[in-house]
């Protein structure tokens, strides 16, 4: 655990909100080498006169920008990078098809694999299971919120044996984008509950959650985490969530007892 602002929270904490892919899932661990390349041969069929190398850059650093939010930003990105290339864009949900349609043929054996028995403990971040035990335990509500889309997550959530934890729902990308973001679910979260913003501790390897919950004074913990290897610290997260706000960093849940100790 790297100690980055506050060392603990300041207020007695009542819920949690956790990110799904790369925080606690890793069925679609290497979703960035289907987008990031599929982007760049976009843009690079465009008239733009800007070099490959210019072009992967602009493309990497968008899309890392924006990783936490709806899928569909990324692709409405796309469509305006095109055009100032020179190009004529697609409709972003044009985009969003054909990036999933290659990410369900990189994550078909694995959601396969959970549904034929294979092990979940397998697919998420490790450590997972005993952090929302020990939350629970604690009496803190549950959250899960993904810019993946709903329906997607929902059914990953099952295979994994997530779903029990999240008392207080799941919540995914919509087909109407502008109805839903992480930021409205924690409003709403803070609403409902009458929470103040200490009271709300956030986990997320995004940029875009950790900023949320650090624009709301909550506790931000950002995770991270080295997908491909499921151990160690992924330097580039690391610098992004430092960046975002995040009040700790740690690369998974394996330091749970430690985590306990310190948020309570």
């Amino acid at each position: 655990m790297e100690i980055i602002r506050k060392p603990r929270p300041t207020e007695p904490l009542r819920a949690a909100i956790f990110d799904f892919d790369g925080t606690l899932s890793l069925i679609r661990e290497g979703w960035q080498q289907i987008m990031l390349p599929y982007f760049t041969d976009v843009l690079n069929e465009t008239p733009g006169g800007e070099s490959p190398a210019e072009i992967a850059h602009c493309v990497r650093e968008f899309v890392d920008l924006q990783t936490g939010k709806q899928t569909i930003y990324q692709c409405i990105r796309l469509a305006e990078e095109v055009t100032r290339c020179g190009g004529v864009p697609l409709e972003p949900m044009a985009y969003k098809a054909e990036y999933h349609r290659r990410l369900s043929e990189r994550i078909a054996g694995r959601i396969a694999g959970l549904k034929s028995g294979d092990d979940p403990e397998k697919h998420v971040v490790p450590g997972s299971y005993q952090v929302l035990d020990m939350l629970r335990n604690h009496g803190l509500t549950l959250y899960l919120a993904s810019g993946t889309d709903e329906i997607y997550v929902r059914e990953e959530a099952e295979l994994l044996q997530l779903t029990q934890y999240f008392d207080g729902g799941v919540y995914g990308a919509q087909d109407d984008y502008k109805t839903f973001s992480k930021a409205m679910v924690i409003a709403r979260i803070i609403d409902e509950r009458n929470l103040n913003g200490p009271e709300l501790v956030g986990f997320g390897d995004g940029y875009v959650e950790i900023e949320n919950i650090s624009k709301i004074n909550g506790f931000a913990v950002g995770v991270a985490s080295n997908e491909s290897e499921r151990c160690g610290i992924d330097e580039w997260k690391r610098s992004r969530l430092i960046n975002a706000g995040a009040d700790w960093i740690i690369p998974d849940f394996t330091g749970t007892p430690e985590l306990e100790t310190r948020l309570f």
